[in-house]
């Protein structure tokens, strides 16, 4: 035979067994080393705590919604928080694929947090989780690693959590022997923008996608989302009004399966603009945003005739994720308009956490341009530190400063505000320095160079410094000081040091309050304050809402000063139908005080009660108690204490579809509660046991106070 024929020949048989080979290798089926669906992780060994008794079922008490996982199960190191330490380790298995894979979140700590694939008891490859700093996103993602080279050598899986503080836990889910490689692909969609809003489809629970949105090659913003791959729970949007003519480029990661750009769509409204602020469970009077998550009330100011309520705010879905500032505006506290977005994220990660925002009547930062004095919003940078941007048309725009951060250290949550006396701007700043809890007080006279004087130990989180006159004495005040949760210090302020006079005293009483501000600026030198209601509304395309606005003042007592809280005397302007009582007495069966069926109400109660006499004020089906030998309200498991005067007890109510909040004794007790209110809207009153007599009560049918904005 010929050479060449013999060579061609061989070479032909040579290429067939790589075929055949090939084929086989990808018709082998995947290995499944782990999927965490059991009850327990037998047959794997657990050490430490941090992993549990067995797989978690998603997310964890206290832990940022987790998302990406398959099936119902995953490991989750979280069980205790992130100071809990442990790990997990696999049967030995002889390795008979590629590749493996696996889903995986949570910390970026080499060696700390990671999974890792042992050969004869060395590490031999090792992958941590995305996070090492605030604001990132408990999504499961697609890994892996090339393992050709250990072919039918024997293996083990380690799962390690060794980290404490933030990110210190780790998420792992599908261990997969295969011949198929599963890390994420790149896709891209590019859309000419000739419409008002870009729609993308919710489902809660869906494998998060990381979408990145670029104009000609420029990075414009970039989020998570819980796309829909089908059916979705709701639409949001991404506003693109001033993105007009410009082609948008969309790039996000798949798993090659489906393409998760495909369902975005243009429109000119958003979607349900026509049913918006009509949703079942809507707060009618409390501001929630249009769509989405909110939380914490940031840069509250009033400027121009306008009260403005920027937020932390998830704009791409319903649970806390993609820090931006949401924006509103009102010129009586009570209507409230939403507009676009204020603030963005600088970068991916870099989320923009909790502030305030300032008018600079003086031109301190010489940053006015035009006839308009500067609004300065000073907030955290999770990727920076403390940063301000300014706006020349109101808060419409911000410009970012170009030498940001003002001041970097290990804390968040700037309060900002002019020290007349000193001519000097104050920051209250949360802290973290020594591994404690502080308010760290630093003055400015340009809003950019800072400089810290003086802090105060014991306080977490959103931080406030005010001065308050106290009432009836003209001319003598006190400064108060308090974080998220609203226990506040009274004493004295010179600009630099806060010198406490008291221990901490409890603002509210109730179960939904938290991270509070109260406006700069406001007019008639009022305190007027907003705090976050954290009440979820389940269902919805939106989620939680703001308290109402209400004016803190400050009394002696015979406990000694103390802060009362009112609800803003702007109440008025949402009075419809007045219905009204007086001089009865109140036995032990129910009284009907007939209110309408709206369930939006302002009650208002007098009521006189002989010693050791309680009540209960029937509230759409949960009794609202008073015990007069306790000298304690309690409602859905609240309780706060509220003493008689002279025999009478004033009791104010605000009901909402998902808080209800109680104010008693011209403010001397809030009790701010969460839980919806649909049904069995009935409100009575009736005497537990004692004298009890309604001396008068009005009660206010309430109408609705947002300002359609959804086209």
């Amino acid at each position: 035979m010929d050479s060449s024929w013999a060579n061609l020949s061989m070479l032909n048989a040579l290429l067939l067994t790589v075929s055949l080979v090939s084929t086989r290798n990808a018709d082998r089926p995947d290995i499944i080393l782990a999927d965490f669906e059991g009850k327990t992780y037998a047959p794997w060994t657990v050490t430490g705590t941090a992993f549990g008794e067995g797989p978690a079922h998603g997310t964890l008490p206290n832990q940022m919604a987790v998302s990406g996982f398959k099936g119902h199960g995953l490991a989750n190191s979280y069980h205790g928080g992130d100071d809990s330490t442990g790990t997990l380790a696999s049967p030995s298995f002889k390795v008979q694929r590629k590749y493996i894979d696996f889903l995986i979140g949570g910390g970026k700590f080499e060696g700390k947090t990671c999974i890792n694939l042992l050969v004869d008891g060395r590490v031999v490859r090792t992958q941590t989780g995305p996070n090492d700093q605030p604001g990132g996103s408990e999504a499961l993602a697609w890994k892996g690693w090339d393992v050709s080279e250990f072919q039918d050598k024997v293996a083990t899986i380690q799962v390690v959590d060794l980290a404490s503080g933030g990110w210190g836990h780790i998420c792992v889910d599908q261990i997969i022997e295969s011949d198929r490689k599963r890390e994420a692909i790149r896709v891209q969609r590019s859309i000419k923008i000739d419409q008002k809003y870009l729609l993308l489809p919710v489902k809660n629970g869906a494998p998060k996608a990381r979408i990145k949105c670029e104009i000609d090659g420029v990075w414009l913003t970039e989020f998570a989302i819980e796309l829909a791959p089908e059916k979705p729970d709701f639409w949001v949007f991404l506003d693109t009004e001033r993105l007009q003519g410009k082609t948008l480029t969309l790039s996000s990661e798949s798993d090659g399966d489906s393409n998760p750009l495909a369902t975005l769509k243009q429109s000119k409204e958003i979607d349900h603009a026509g049913s918006l602020y009509k949703e079942a469970l809507r707060p009618q009077f409390h501001f929630s945003s249009r769509v989405g998550w909110l939380n914490d009330p940031n840069g509250l100011v009033f400027n121009d005739g306008e009260y403005h309520l920027f937020y932390q705010h998830n704009p791409y879905g319903w649970a806390w994720d993609n820090m931006h500032w949401g924006h509103a505006v009102s010129s009586d506290l009570m209507h409230w308009k939403e507009l676009p977005i204020a603030i963005y994220p600088h970068k991916w990660d870099d989320w923009v956490f909790s502030g305030s925002a300032v008018i600079d009547h003086q031109n301190t930062s010489g940053f006015k341009t035009g006839t308009k004095d500067v609004m300065v919003a000073a907030y955290t940078s999770t990727g920076r530190g403390e940063c301000i941007a300014y706006s020349q048309d109101g808060g419409r725009t911000f410009t970012d400063y170009s030498e940001n951060p003002v001041v970097k250290h290990s804390g968040r949550d700037p309060k900002v505000f002019w020290y007349e006396p000193g001519k000097h701007w104050v920051m209250a700043l949360y802290d973290e320095l020594d591994g404690k809890q502080w308010i760290e007080y630093l003055s400015s006279p340009d809003l950019k160079h800072w400089t810290s004087e003086s802090r105060i130990e014991g306080f977490f989180e959103c931080p406030e410094l005010f001065e308050l006159p106290v009432a009836g004495h003209p001319g003598e005040s006190q400064w108060a000081t308090y974080a998220a949760s609203g226990e506040y210090r009274l004493g004295s302020f010179d600009g630099k040091t806060f010198t406490p006079s008291t221990e901490k005293i409890p603002l509210q009483h109730g179960n939904i309050f938290y991270a509070s501000q109260t406006y700069n600026d406001a007019p008639g030198a009022r305190r007027i304050q907003v705090g976050w209601g954290r009440a979820d509304s389940p269902g919805m395309p939106f989620n939680q809402c703001m308290l109402f606005p209400s004016e803190l003042t400050l009394h002696h007592t015979a406990a000694g000063s103390r802060i009362f809280v009112n609800p803003a005397k702007e109440i008025h302007g949402l009075y419809q139908k007045e219905h009204s009582w007086s001089s009865v007495d109140i036995k032990s069966s129910p009284i009907s005080l007939e209110a309408g069926k709206g369930g939006l109400l302002d009650i208002q109660l007098d009521l006189s009660l002989e010693a050791g006499s309680k009540l209960a004020l029937s509230l759409f089906g949960s009794p609202l108690t008073y015990d007069a030998s306790k000298a304690e309200v309690e409602f859905r498991g609240c309780h706060g204490p509220v003493n008689l005067r002279d025999g009478k007890l004033r009791l104010r109510i605000l009901t909402d579809r998902t808080t209800v909040e109680i104010y008693a004794n011209d403010g001397e007790l809030y009790m701010p509660v969460g839980g919806t209110n649909l049904s069995n809207l009935a409100v009575s009153l009736s005497a537990l046991s004692g004298q009890v007599r309604l001396d008068s009560a009005v009660i206010h049918e309430l109408k609705p106070s947002m300002i359609p904005s959804g086209r």
